[in-house]
């Protein structure tokens, strides 16, 4: 199973054109959305490319299968833009004998976050800062942000087989990638 996993896309139909571009040359199974998809939000600058009914229509006209989790930008309003539900704060999938949670970050994060069974990975956004580390028994994974990265290189996480990789928006380049092992507590 291969996932592209991407966060914080915050309205940029812009960038959520190059996140779906990335989607098909992946040959994703599924896309994985940590939230805050269509809003910028109060204390965020309008991305480039701002339209956030462009974003939900090529959201939903997406090749794969969405799974997507609520933002703290997210509200019930959103919801009627998109096919595929966006509210419920936390999202799983079971890859073989690996327990893969979504979560956007600001409710569950990799600071708070229930017991995960090894080996296991969270996947989270909300800081727009990528993140690729395991420790404690678990794989913390941030893809940073599709549109208002910190770093200022917009970026998308993918998921196969237990390998995760970071990678440029622009070009799938990769950044940095790992294999998910059982890490010790």
């Amino acid at each position: 199973m291969k996932l592209v996993i991407a966060s914080d896309i915050h309205g940029s139909a812009l960038f959520a054109k190059q996140l779906m571009d990335r989607v098909s040359a992946e040959q994703a199974d599924r896309l994985v959305l940590l939230g805050d998809l269509l809003y910028h939000g109060p204390r965020n600058p309008l991305p480039p490319g701002y339209h956030p009914t462009e974003v939900a229509a090529m959201l939903n006209a997406s090749p794969v299968p969405v799974v997507a989790v609520r933002g703290n930008c997210e509200a019930e309003v959103d919801q009627t833009l998109l096919d595929f539900p966006c509210m419920d704060t936390t999202a799983q999938i079971i890859d073989g004998n690996r327990t893969l949670m979504f979560s956007h970050g600001h409710v569950v994060s990799p600071e708070n976050h229930p017991a995960l069974p090894s080996p296991a990975a969270l996947f989270t956004g909300h800081t727009h800062k990528k993140i690729l580390e395991g420790r404690k028994g678990v794989w913390y994974v941030n893809p940073g942000s599709v549109s208002l990265p910190k770093d200022g290189i917009r970026s998308y996480a993918t998921y196969e087989d237990g390998v995760f990789a970071l990678k440029q928006l622009k070009d799938g380049e990769v950044l940095v990638q790992a294999i998910m092992t059982d890490l010790e507590a």
